[in-house]
């Protein structure tokens, strides 16, 4: 019996991960949240995002990737990356 893939969803949208960068949302929508882990650090046999760019992005394929960012932060965790970007998508997607 194959194992069915379940995709991984955060507060109704999905997360997608390709090595250490996360994509939340769907392309589907006008936006889109990309954080990139650029820093990370051992605790115990772990390691943890230490530092994580949070950019707010349109999904227009027609404009360059550096037109497409509407805002940008940096986080100290991926906890507090992620609490940024629910708020960033859910703004946004919500003011249509």
């Amino acid at each position: 019996m194959a194992e069915e893939k379940i995709p991984l969803v955060y507060k109704g949208h999905p997360l997608r991960r390709k090595d250490n960068l996360i994509y939340y949302g769907s392309m589907a929508d006008k936006y889109i949240i990309m954080m990139q882990i650029m820093d990370t650090k051992k605790v115990d046999d772990l390691d943890v995002a230490s530092r994580v760019s949070v950019q707010l992005q349109l999904t227009d394929p027609d404009l360059k990737s550096r037109d497409r960012v509407v805002k940008k932060t940096e986080k100290d965790s991926l906890y507090n990356a992620m609490d940024v970007a629910s708020v960033w998508l859910e703004r946004s997607l919500s003011s249509k």
